[in-house]
């Protein structure tokens, strides 16, 4: 009878261990890129031509999640994912926090997540198809007079310290997703104060059947003021005999803070992917054009951004990219010309 007790309460034990452990994961990308920038301006002593060959690390990650029943329709749920930088980059050589989380997952409720989020503008980003040097949504530096080069595309959502996401449950099955999220300022401040705090909302059509239309906003999140975004997608290939999804994303970006200009930065984002069938394993090509309007709110500072490139799976979990692009910056304001080209290639391993 004790052994039977004993027996029972290892086996308890066990599958009490098997829910609680975490789920490893992680992404390593590693490119070699050529790239060529290019500055002219009315100023001589600020213009660039110059040229390097790069090792780069794109968003490589490592990460724990899982879940454990606290109810019969309750689970915890947690994440913590930090980024890497394989190339050891002086600026990120060690772990950089990216989602980590703590939360609830009800099945009537929906789920809860508290910590640090991304904001959820980026739940209707699957338009986006660039890899590697060229996967540079929001990267903005707009010191035309410093010695950084950059190319330069319109803002982006990014992740919100002390933030609560809520995604709520599908309702009579529904093709919507909503997520809805708020980032407190924790702050103490005076009664004719202001706090920051801010809030944000996303909403995704998807009936699988191919096409996908979504809808975010966000205000006082990633940056201090407003920023709108709609998408939208097709899969060809259900309605044709043409491998290909295309993809079109709209925004319009309100800033306030100080450093920004007083206009609205819009932009637009439009890429096309197209499946190839006469490879043993998948593979496919693609192309996006990123255009974008008045940068970080300043008026006449525009750019335009043309990539194209391909991807070959080795297996589900061993991807090499290629990759060829352009991007030119122009700021009417100071007569200043940005151009960047870059081509390259690497491997990304998923775990």
């Amino acid at each position: 009878m004790k052994k039977l007790l004993l027996a029972t309460a290892i086996a308890a034990l066990s599958v009490s261990a098997a829910n609680a452990a975490p789920t490893v994961y992680g992404k390593a990308f590693v490119t070699a890129d050529y790239v060529n920038a290019e500055r002219d301006g009315t100023d001589d002593q600020f213009d660039v031509d110059s040229d390097s060959v790069q090792i780069n690390s794109n968003i490589s990650r490592l990460g724990f999640k899982g879940s454990e029943a606290m109810t019969a329709n309750t689970d915890v749920i947690y994440q913590l994912e930090y980024g890497i930088a394989i190339d050891g980059n002086d600026d990120n050589i060690g772990f950089k926090s990216r989602d980590t989380y703590l939360g609830l997952n009800n099945k009537d409720f929906g789920q809860f997540r508290f910590g640090r989020n991304y904001s959820v503008t980026d739940y209707i980003n699957n338009v986006t198809v660039t890899e590697g040097y060229w996967d540079n949504l929001g990267v903005s530096n707009l010191d035309m007079d410093g010695d950084v080069l950059d190319a330069v595309t319109m803002a982006d959502g990014g992740r919100v310290n002390d933030s609560i996401v809520w995604i709520a449950p599908k309702y009579n099955g529904l093709p919507l997703e909503l997520a809805l999220q708020y980032g407190a300022d924790e702050s103490f401040v005076s009664d004719s104060d202001d706090r920051d705090s801010g809030y944000g909302a996303s909403l995704m059509f998807d009936q699988g059947t191919g096409f996908t239309a979504g809808v975010a906003y966000e205000k006082d999140m990633s940056q201090d003021g407003d920023l709108l975004r709609g998408s939208a997608t097709v899969d060809l290939g259900k309605y044709m005999a043409a491998p290909v999804m295309l993809g079109a994303m709209y925004q319009v970006a309100d800033f306030d803070g100080a450093d920004n200009g007083t206009e609205d930065e819009k932009g637009l984002i439009v890429s096309a992917e197209m499946g190839l069938n006469n490879f043993a394993r998948p593979a496919s090509v693609y192309v996006q054009y990123n255009g974008t309007k008045n940068l970080a709110g300043f008026d006449n500072r525009d750019s335009d951004q043309v990539v194209v490139g391909g991807k070959y799976n080795f297996k589900d979990n061993m991807i090499a990219h290629a990759y060829i692009g352009n991007n030119s910056a122009e700021d009417k304001n100071t007569n200043t010309d940005l151009d960047v080209f870059a081509l390259g290639g690497g491997l990304e391993y998923l775990f």
